[in-house]
């Protein structure tokens, strides 16, 4: 089956506009340049197909996150999903868990999907195409991260709806996190 004759698939995920984002965003481009072009960030949503229409997922998605307090979560160490994929990223470290609690959330509705592997938070800096060039990239980026001097930490307070797929996604909208702290 061609992938033009597959549906879209839509994401949620908040973008790292720091300088955290631009040394992700760097080490892609040097490590693995032909997904250069994608953005630093989390995926709140993996990507799914959607039930119903992206009006109706992102109302469903502003009425969700206007109930929900921005926060901050720090990055952890490199890490590799060796043997599962051949896939480098930033592990999610301190309040990882306020991002699981956020997909549990947004997981339902129209955007309500069952995903092959368990949510993990992270931030991809690499998917490869083989498991010999993740365990290169893996090390190269250890040393990198070990020598990264800026900011650790990612603040969480709006999210963009994409559609797309593979390595190609288009912005449809964003949704602010809105809560008010109790």
């Amino acid at each position: 089956m061609s992938t033009e004759t597959l549906p879209d698939l839509y994401a949620l995920v908040a973008y790292i506009k720091s300088d955290l984002g631009e040394f992700v965003e760097n080490l892609r481009a040097e490590l693995h340049p032909k997904h250069a072009h994608l953005p630093a960030h989390i995926s709140i949503l993996p990507p799914r197909p959607l039930l119903g229409t992206e009006e109706r997922a992102l109302g469903c998605l502003r009425a969700l996150c206007s109930q929900v307090v921005p926060f901050e979560v720090e990055i952890g160490d490199v890490e590799t999903f060796v043997p599962t994929t051949p896939t480098v990223f930033l592990r999610i470290g301190h309040r990882g868990y306020r991002l699981r609690e956020l997909h549990d959330q947004l997981n339902c509705n129209q955007l309500a999907f069952t995903e092959p592997l368990l949510y993990m938070p992270h931030v991809t800096i690499a998917k490869l195409d083989g498991m010999d060039r993740a365990h290169e990239v893996f090390e190269i980026s250890q040393a990198r991260w070990a020598a990264y001097t800026g900011a650790r930490k990612a603040r969480i307070e709006e999210l963009t709806f994409v559609r797309g797929r593979d390595h190609t996604w288009i912005d449809l909208d964003t949704v602010r996190l809105t809560g008010v702290p109790k």
